[in-house]
Order: C-alpha cells, then sequence, then structure tokens
C-alpha cells in the first residue's frame, strides 16, 4: 500500500504544501510573501492574514498536481513550530480541521528537524551520525544527527542568528529586504579582506553575532563622517568583508564540532546555505579535513512543505500521531 501524506508549512512568510507517496516527494508548493518588502522585514500580523489568504490554493494546488485525491491521503502532517506564533496557527488550525473531516491520523513536524531532514529528499544521502550546521532568519545551530528522529542540539547562537546578521547588515547598507541575497552578490566583485571585522570566540560550540553587527554600525558611523558617499564607492569590500567574517565565525565552530565528535560526515541546511561564499568555504574545508559535505538544493534549503513531508514520512513510520488538542509552540526545541 502506498502511503500518502499531505504537509503543510506556514511558520514564518512561505506558505506552502506538498505531497509525499512511500518516501517520494511528488511536488512542492510555495507562496511567498512579497508584503513585506517595504517594511525590511517580516511583519507577523500580515504574515498570517497572508497566509489564510494563500493557504487553500496552495494545498489545491498540491492535491490536484500530485494525481492523489484527498480521501487517498493517509495522514496531515503540519509545521508545530518553531516559528511565528499567529503564521503557525493558521497552518495548525487547517490541518486539523482536515485531518478531523478525513478522519486520518495528524503529525506535528518541528521545523528545524525538518530543515535537516531535507538532506534525505535526494541523493547522495549522508550517512548517521552527522553533524548538520542550521543556518537561517531565525536560527544558528549546530545538531548532531543520529538517526532519522534522534538529534541533539551541541551548540547553538547565545543573540541573533547569522541570517539575522546578514538581513541586518544590509539594511544598515541601504539594501532592500530581503538583504542576505544582495550582499552575497556584491560581496562577489569585492575584497573579503579590505576591511576588518571581529570574529566572535565564544566558549566550546557556541555563536553570537551581536558583536559583529555592532562592530559594522560603527565602522559605517565613523566612515560615515568623514565621507557621505563611503558605502556607495565601497559596497563590494563592505559585503565581501562582512561575509567573509560571518562565514569564518561559523566555520571556525563547525571545524571544533567535527574534530570534538570525531565527525567527516557534515550537511548544512536552513536558507543561509544558499550563500556561495559559505558553499565555496565549505568546498575548501572539505578537501582541507577530507569531509563529505551535503546541502539541499535551494528549494529544499528555504522553508518549505517538501522537509515537512520528509520528516513526516519517518514519523508515520514509527507511529509518531498527535492528537487533536496540539497548539503551535512558537520556540520548539529539537528533540
Amino acid at each position: 500500500m502506498n502511503v500518502n501524506i499531505l504537509a503543510i508549512e506556514s511558520s514564518c512568510d512561505e506558505t506552502s504544501a506538498a505531497i509525499i507517496s512511500n518516501g517520494k516527494i511528488l511536488n512542492n508548493i510555495v507562496a511567498t510573501q512579497s508584503v513585506h518588502e517595504k517594511y525590511g522585514g517580516v511583519v507577523p500580523e500580515l504574515a498570517s492574514r497572508a497566509h489564510q489568504q494563500h493557504l487553500i490554493p496552495v494545498i489545491h494546488e498540491a492535491i490536484e498536481s500530485s494525481g492523489i485525491p484527498k480521501d487517498q491521503l493517509h495522514a496531515v502532517a503540519v509545521t508545530l513550530g518553531p516559528g511565528l506564533m499567529g503564521s503557525l496557527m493558521v497552518g495548525v488550525s487547517f490541518a486539523k480541521a482536515f485531518a478531523f473531516s478525513l478522519d486520518i491520523p495528524l503529525i506535528a513536524v518541528n521545523h528545524m528537524e525538518a530543515h535537516i531532514l531535507a538532506h534525505f529528499i535526494d541523493d547522495p544521502k549522508p550517512k548517521f551520525p552527522f553533524i548538520c550546521l542550521t543556518v537561517s532568519g531565525g536560527h544558528t545551530q549546530l545538531v548532531l544527527v543520529k538517526s532519522h528522529l534522534d538529534m541533539e542540539v551541541i551548540g547553538e547562537t547565545l543573540d541573533d542568528a547569522v541570517g539575522e546578521a546578514f538581513d541586518k547588515t544590509a539594511k544598515l547598507l541601504g539594501l532592500p529586504y530581503p538583504g542576505g541575497p544582495l550582499i552575497d552578490k556584491h560581496a562577489k566583485q569585492g575584497n573579503p579582506k579590505a576591511y576588518q571585522f571581529p570574529i566572535s570566540d565564544m566558549p566550546g560550540l557556541t555563536f553570537s553575532f551581536s558583536g559583529i553587527k555592532t562592530a559594522i554600525l560603527y565602522f559605517l558611523r565613523d566612515n560615515l563622517k568623514h565621507d557621505d558617499d563611503f558605502i556607495s564607492k565601497h559596497i563590494d569590500d563592505i559585503c565581501a568583508s562582512v561575509q567573509y567574517t560571518l562565514i569564518q565565525t561559523l566555520m571556525q565552530k563547525l571545524k571544533k564540532a567535527s574534530k570534538t565528535y570525531g565527525i567527516k560526515e557534515i550537511a548544512v541546511a536552513g536558507g543561509v546555505s544558499a550563500n556561495s561564499g559559505l558553499r565555496s568555504e565549505l568546498e575548501l574545508l572539505a578537501k582541507k579535513h577530507h569531509w563529505n559535505v551535503y546541502i539541499p538544493k535551494f528549494e529544499y534549503c528555504t522553508d518549505n512543505a517538501a522537509m515537512i513531508a520528509m520528516a513526516a514520512h519517518y514519523k508515520f513510520a514509527k507511529g509518531a500521531f498527535v492528537g487533536l488538542d496540539i497548539s503551535p509552540e512558537a520556540r520548539m526545541k529539537i528533540g
């Protein structure tokens, strides 16, 4: 018997639905919210309203394009957290109602665990145990992955996520939201050693990015005092130097984690994994330290329902279902 699961993702500002059948992703429908661009960041109330508009059309398209009618679905999976409470509520409420109406089980998925399990959508797949660096606008974590459903956070940021550091730097530079990809674009034309910013050295496998952001703020303030056009004249070098510093901060801890646990299977997940500078540095380190490095396709790096579906596939096999009394968890932890 084929096991068909509908998966729903609505943790932030992407509304997405996917169908998985016997572990194979059939589609991955994503509706992006452009309403936040003029505000320079995601506005939670606007995000939840947009999810209400997009959710039913996205789910309808996922079911129609899969060729699997809703009465042949065996479970509904949904992101329970972490994320924006209003956004999560939209997805969870619909998933509960849909599962109840079809009398099929409900599966709750941790968004960050799903980012990691996105590595199992396509080949090559990492071998257990592996270390996964999850990097996004809301999270920066090092996770020891022992099996599909057994994960342990071994390091995380004390303050800001690396994706937030990229976006807030872009805002200081006058770049539109989302700024991370634009910093990457400018960095390709710049000198990464043009300007020096501090690389935080926290104890153990802990990250911190607040100090770097403050250093960038003061650097720009001091240089703009002497030249009003400093940013426009040197934006490529500024972006390259900032990107280099942020990536070295990540790699410093990743190298330490690999050495501490004696693991050379290295995975990277989350939206920031699309950064070209990060990918280039990983290639260099893989050769130097004999790592096997895994990064999902770009469409599975950003928030999407295919990764939720993949996590649900393994949870279904274990019978890990939840009741209709579940509530979203904005600060849900891995494990």
